[in-house]
């Protein structure tokens, strides 16, 4: 049984204690503040069971969440119970390990980042500070309902020396304020209240003591957030930088393919942006014998699924790299030729352009007579037609096929409110505007990676706002991001 602090809410800030045991547990039982892609390592056969907690909300009894996880862990099972932030931070954690243990139930606790100190790391305010505050405080603004009263000493938090770090209390900030104020604590103190932290689109929300909450009010903050008071907190001024990444508060909606999402959605959250992923299509693997390689003087791969399903029909025979000795090896783009290189093969040919067009012009010079091309099924013919006509004989192996996955309705509604839409190829645009239907998108603007993606959005009547004039991940990035801040300026 393990006990598992799920960090704050960027994806980013999970253990990999939290990840590797995710991966491998019969069961998961989650809270509502989890990261949102928290559960996609859970294995496929693994029970998803949601008893997440909203304040003023339906909620599961705490009794009823014991009760399910002594159930589970009775049964044999591999239990992770996956709590937001820090299971032993004002998270009952506590509370569900001695339930736990009190049924001899063994229990490992996995610590995650607590959000009173990730929050406003990520407004650029540190806790503690060798000039401003050697110590913090952390304190809840929910306590137990069932208690007489309180059971802070709210004089001795007006005299603390430090800052002090408010959880869950949005709705008791300005009686909050009134008892330290009361209590002695200056009423001109900096104050922040964060939220949403760690999330792109985190707000922050300065004042003092005296006014915080009213600004907080007037600003319509929501939970979760978490409140700031001390003198830590005129620092973000000169530290923030989560606000000032290139993509912060914008949502980009991935369509590729799930398996292949991961890197580009990574890559566009380090930039600050909300990422919804919604897959449009899906890499079905052709089966098939591995090829005899040594007919060929050149192979060609065109992306980097075709190098995976390749060497992996290689591996079915008991082959490696070495069947490519000896003969001449293009890929269409850095991403194809980064994939051969993990199988360590170096490409010899790469083209500046990174479409069939760009690899025909690199070959213009290399003699061929019988060379291989593997692709896709659905691939055009534009490789394979020009070595034809230069007299070379011509095999095409389809290694895959390209199918529509299917988007569930909250995938289809999120990628239609984001404030861009990637395309990385012409399928993922049929098959994203097949599934969303063809009434155009909320001002999303449309990012290609190439000419051949931006004229499959031509064909559907729509131009591409944006197009990269590197047609790789990173070309496309280096594009969008150029473009948020032509918008933005």
């Amino acid at each position: 049984m393990y006990l598992v602090g799920a960090g704050p809410g960027d994806p980013g800030l999970l253990t990999a204690r939290a990840l590797e045991l995710i991966a491998t547990a019969d069961v998961v039982l989650y809270d509502r503040l989890i990261p949102a892609s928290a559960l996609t390592g859970a294995r496929a056969d693994a029970e998803l069971i949601y008893v997440g907690k909203e304040g003023g909300g339906p909620s599961m009894p705490q009794g009823q969440i014991d009760q399910a996880l002594l159930d589970h862990a009775r049964a044999g099972r591999t239990v992770v119970r996956l709590k937001g932030g820090d299971p032993f931070v004002f998270g009952r954690g506590g509370e569900e390990a001695e339930a736990l243990r009190g049924a001899g139930i063994a229990v490992e606790i996995v610590p995650g980042v607590t959000a009173g100190v990730a929050a406003p790391a990520y407004a650029g305010i540190p806790v503690t500070h060798r000039e401003a505050a050697s110590a913090v405080a952390f304190i809840t603004g929910h306590e137990d309902p069932a208690k007489p009263e309180s059971s802070l000493d709210w004089s001795a938090l007006a005299s603390f020396p430090g800052t002090l770090v408010v959880y869950m209390g949005v709705r008791q900030l300005g009686a909050i304020a009134e008892r330290l104020l009361a209590s002695g604590r200056a009423s001109d103190e900096p104050a922040a209240v964060i939220e949403r932290g760690t999330l792109s689109d985190q707000r922050v929300v300065t004042g003092t003591l005296e006014t915080i909450a009213a600004r907080a009010a007037a600003e319509a903050v929501r939970a979760p957030a978490i409140a700031v008071l001390g003198s830590v907190v005129a620092l973000r001024e000169r530290l923030q930088w989560f606000e000032r990444l290139p993509l912060a508060g914008l949502t980009v909606a991935v369509t590729r393919a799930r398996a292949q999402a991961s890197a580009l959605a990574e890559a566009l959250r380090s930039l600050g942006a909300a990422v919804v992923e919604a897959p449009a299509i899906r890499i079905v693997p052709i089966d098939g014998p591995a090829p005899e390689l040594e007919r060929y003087d050149l192979v060609c791969l065109t992306s980097p699924n075709g190098v995976r399903l390749l060497f992996e029909r290689l591996a079915s025979a008991g082959r490696d790299a070495r069947a490519l000795a000896g003969r001449r090896v293009a890929a269409i783009g850095p991403g194809t030729a980064a994939a051969l290189r993990g199988h360590g093969v170096i490409a010899d040919i790469v083209p500046e352009r990174f479409v069939a067009e760009g690899l025909v012009e690199a070959l213009l010079d290399v003699p061929v007579a019988h060379a291989l091309i593997a692709r896709a099924t659905e691939a055009r013919d534009v490789l394979p037609e020009a070595l034809r006509a230069r007299g070379a004989s011509v095999d095409v192996l389809a290694l895959y096929e390209t199918v529509a996955e299917p988007l569930s309705e909250s995938e289809r509604a999120a990628a239609r409110a984001a404030n861009y839409v990637t395309f990385t190829s012409s399928s993922t645009v049929r098959f994203f505007f097949d599934a969303v239907g063809p009434a155009p998108l909320e001002g999303a603007r449309l990012v290609s990676i190439g000419p051949v993606t931006s004229g499959a959005l031509r064909e559907r009547g729509l131009e591409p706002d944006v197009e990269a004039s590197r047609h790789d991940i990173d070309g496309l990035l280096e594009a969008l991001v150029a473009d948020a801040a032509t918008s933005r300026s």
